[in-house]
This record gives C-alpha cells, sequence and structure tokens, in this order.
C-alpha cells in the first residue's frame, strides 16, 4: 500500500506548480464539457455508488485522498472569490512516482458531489483506455 505522507508530498508538489504538471490547463466543467462526456443524455444512476473503481480514502481538513493501485485522486476544496469550487487533480500510480494526468474544476451547479463524482469517472475510463492504446502500440 501506498505511503500516506508520499501521497502528501507529491499532492504538495502538484499543486505548488500546476502550470509545470498539466500544461493544457485545468478543465472548467461546463455543459459542453458535460455534452461532450456524455453525461447530459444519460440518466442518473439509481444507484448512489456507482463509482466502479475500488479506492482507498483519506480525508483530511483540506482535502479527500482517494488512491489504488492504478490512481491516486485528490479533491480539493475551495472558497475562491466567496464561490465554492472543487479542484480535483487526477494522477496516476505509475511505480517509481505517480504522474498527474489532468485537473478539473467544478463551481456553482456543477459543484455537486455526484456530479464530481461521475465526471471523475468518466475521466477515469478515458485515461484507462489511452493508457491501454498506448500499451498496445
Amino acid at each position: 500500500m501506498i505511503d500516506p505522507q508520499d501521497l502528501e508530498v507529491h499532492y504538495n508538489a502538484f499543486i505548488a506548480d500546476l502550470p509545470r504538471f498539466v500544461p493544457d490547463g485545468i478543465l472548467e466543467v461546463n455543459l459542453a464539457l458535460l455534452n461532450d462526456l456524455g453525461l447530459l443524455s444519460e440518466e442518473p444512476e439509481e444507484e448512489e455508488n456507482s463509482f466502479s473503481n475500488s479506492f482507498y480514502v483519506i480525508e483530511s481538513a483540506d482535502k479527500l485522498t482517494l488512491f489504488n493501485q492504478k490512481f491516486i485522486v485528490w479533491i480539493v476544496p475551495k472558497l475562491i472569490e466567496q464561490t465554492p469550487t472543487t479542484y480535483t487533480l487526477v494522477a496516476l500510480n505509475k511505480k517509481v512516482e505517480p504522474r498527474l494526468e489532468m485537473v478539473f474544476t467544478t463551481t456553482g451547479v456543477y459543484n455537486h458531489s455526484n456530479l464530481v463524482l461521475r465526471i471523475l469517472e468518466r475521466f477515469l475510463e478515458q485515461i484507462e483506455e489511452n493508457e491501454e492504446e498506448i500499451y498496445r502500440l
């Protein structure tokens, strides 16, 4: 199992220099992105725990950390200009050290825990598909 202190070290490195680790920038969730992810045309899952990946969870005062053999996810709530905002950082859990793949942010009507988890699940699926494709090459 991963040492929680190592997770904290990697998180602090990523958050301190996001432009370096995520050169494409932070994705802001909006209607267009939800449509691209196919989340507008779906009926919400009846089952509240539809998340297909199993994660260990570490809760701290400033964030929620989820991790398993494939991924590390940090869910970080912030108050930016009096607006509740959630940053979600997604990293591949590599043997040497995690590799930050993406960061997305939700605000306003998009900043709902169920929606954040559905978006996260969709992105994790896409990352897995991309990694499998790269592995095949």
